[in-house]
């Protein structure tokens, strides 16, 4: 399986999407600093966690969140938490 993932920033509250086939490891690699456009925003934590079964509909997703609707999607599906966390926007890395 795939999956699309939101990590939040502990640093500076913001957004970053991505996506893979091992997101608690891919976490660590961002938390390690070991990916460019995050290392600077660590200790980042998984708020959205969303399963495909093959790469291709799981790349389509990703690019879709980076899009301007693609954003307003995500922030209506996680209204609630980012009401309540004071969430920043989300980047498109």
């Amino acid at each position: 399986m795939f999956f699309v993932y939101a990590l939040k920033s502990l640093k500076d509250n913001k957004l970053y999407i991505g996506y893979s086939n091992n997101p608690r490891e891919r976490l660590e690699y961002h938390n390690k600093g070991k990916v460019e456009a995050t290392k600077y925003r660590r200790p980042l934590e998984i708020i959205f966690l969303e399963g495909y079964l093959n790469q291709q509909d799981a790349t389509s997703r990703e690019k879709f969140f980076k899009t301007g609707w693609g954003r307003t999607h995500l922030k209506k599906v996680l209204s609630n938490y980012l009401k309540s966390n004071q969430i920043n926007q989300v980047e498109d890395d």
